[in-house]
């Protein structure tokens, strides 16, 4: 049996890993984290997804117990600015599409045009974060309707395969706070943690992880190795040797700078969702925190020098910007050939990365975790065990690659090199002829990347209506067809936005009261 599993690297995904590891297998194994004190968290990945609320639900924790400690906000989408053009936005938030006599109302929008703005005419989540609504009332209660929870004090552990419903939100948190308390509640269950350095990786004749070595506390063996090395791959690319496969032809960023801007919070604009703005060479995130604001370049560097990068970061962000110290992050993009190799398995930076814009990277921690122990292997090592992990893990950082070159292939903006030659770069095998489909019909479940990568057909829909860069039209169908009750769903959608602004209080009045 399997039963010592040491994870090499803290930060988020080492304690993402051990916390979950803990919670799954419980006293059945051994879990020791052996980090440095000397390698600091990149601290990037301070925006999820909706998923990710399998993750805190599975190590069963409520929002009150781990957000206040993490200075989380809540996130209902991701607001794109200048990417069609200077002065536009729109949003891709977490809320499925309805349906009307059997078409998405995407279809019926074009076909209706009901108004100047897609997303505030189909989703409720656009009208929302405008008003900086919380999605909870202030008694704790979800505004969607559709969706059932627990009650209180009852735990449901599910994984991202039981996502049947779209959860309406995500959150924003301080990466390095998350890492702290995971780390606390990893050990607090049983987890072992070992501040030193790794010197050395001892290999047996087989080529497999015999122990680490390290500086103050020697030889540390065990069963199965977790990579959590960051873009060093430590392990499994520096020791095993296991290619890494780059995704840099396809996405032009190769580098980040980023802030931390204390803010008042109760005076400034908290719109509860991330905001990417397009700039010359890439685009800045803005994600507000509770205390204060997250924000970075994420750039291509054959466009844009560090130097240049960093000042227009702090002209962008503004006199909060001054004194404050940059962090500059080059970044690996691409995926090793396999993240589990032999008795190693890498998470997070070390297994792959895409850059930040749809805030997959904690998702990537969350699926390697989940799909490890979905695959967890017994003392025989089944050789079929590690090839289905390896593909589930390749398939879901090769669509959400994809995903991201849309983005750029689909953005009306063309002003600069940059944003032209961003449409013209190679692209993944099968995303031309699904593209193709699209001109003709909006994607479907069956159009789009067909491998698990945590995105659906609406999401498809939200960015190609908003990037403006590819012609949609459509069904035919729809100009023989009775468009009325098309017609009053939309404005249902614009009722019901409204009466949620009402009634619903800001987010910073609900996570004050909560801290």
């Amino acid at each position: 049996m399997i039963k010592n599993i040491v994870v090499v690297g803290g930060g988020t995904s080492g304690w993402m890993s051990a916390a979950y590891l803990q919670a799954a297998l419980g006293a059945n194994v051994n879990v020791t984290v052996v980090e440095s004190k000397r390698i600091q968290t990149i601290g990037v990945g301070e925006a999820t997804f909706s998923t990710v609320r399998h993750f805190f639900e599975y190590l069963g924790l409520s929002e009150h117990e781990w957000m206040p400690a993490c200075n989380a906000t809540y996130k209902l989408g991701i607001r794109f600015e200048n990417w069609r053009h200077q002065g536009h936005a729109f949003y891709h938030p977490f809320e499925r599409l309805r349906i009307v006599d059997g078409f998405p109302l995407t279809d019926w929008w074009l076909k209706q045009q009901p108004g100047e703005r897609f997303d505030h005419d189909v989703f409720l989540m656009a009208t929302m974060c405008d008003a900086q609504r919380s999605p909870r009332h202030m008694d704790g209660t979800l505004f969607e309707q559709d969706f059932v929870e627990a009650p209180a004090g009852v735990t449901e552990r599910s994984t991202l395969s039981e996502q049947k419903t779209q959860f309406p939100y995500a959150y924003h948190f301080d990466a390095a706070l998350l890492a702290r308390f995971l780390t606390k509640y990893a050990t607090d269950r049983g987890a072992r943690q070992i501040e030193d350095d790794v010197v050395d990786v001892a290999l047996d004749e087989r080529g497999w992880i015999r122990h680490l070595v390290t500086k103050e506390h020697g030889e540390i063996a065990g069963d199965l190795f977790i990579d959590c090395t960051g873009f060093r791959g430590l392990l499994l690319n520096q020791k095993l040797g296991e290619p890494f496969i780059s995704y840099q032809d396809t996405l032009p960023n190769d580098s980040a700078v980023a802030l931390r801007v204390p803010v008042d919070m109760e005076k400034r604009l908290m719109r509860p969702c991330t905001t990417a703005t397009a700039q010359d060479a890439g685009w800045i995130w803005t994600i507000p925190l509770f205390g204060r604001i997250g924000t970075g370049y994420v750039y291509a560097g054959d466009y844009i020098s560090p130097e240049e990068a960093e000042r227009t970061l702090r002209e962008f962000v503004g006199p909060e910007a001054e004194d404050l110290e940059a962090n500059h992050i080059r970044m690996r993009i691409g995926r090793s050939r396999n993240s589990w190799v032999n008795n190693c398995v890498a998470v997070g930076l070390s297994s792959g990365f895409v850059e930040p814009l749809e805030s997959t990277g904690i998702f990537f921690i969350q699926n390697a975790v989940e799909q490890l122990v979905k695959h967890f292997p017994d003392g025989d090592w089944d050789p079929g065990l590690r090839d289905s992990y390896n593909k589930a893990i390749a398939h879901a950082m090769d669509g959400v690659r994809e995903f991201l070159v849309v983005h750029y292939l689909a953005a009306a903006r063309a002003d600069n090199d940059y944003w032209r030659d961003a449409k013209t770069r190679p692209l993944p095998d099968g995303l031309a002829e699904r593209v193709e489909q699209w001109r003709s019909k909006l994607p479907t479940e069956q159009t789009i990347y067909p491998r698990y990568h945590g995105f659906e057909a609406y999401s498809y829909h939200a960015m190609l209506l908003g990037l403006g860069g590819i012609p949609l039209k459509p069904a035919p169908a729809l100009s023989l067809m009775d468009g009325s009750l098309a017609a009053k769903e939309l404005q249902t959608v614009q009722d019901q936005a409204r009466a949620l602004v009402q009634s619903l209080p800001s987010q910073y009045e609900y996570l004050a009261q909560m801290h």
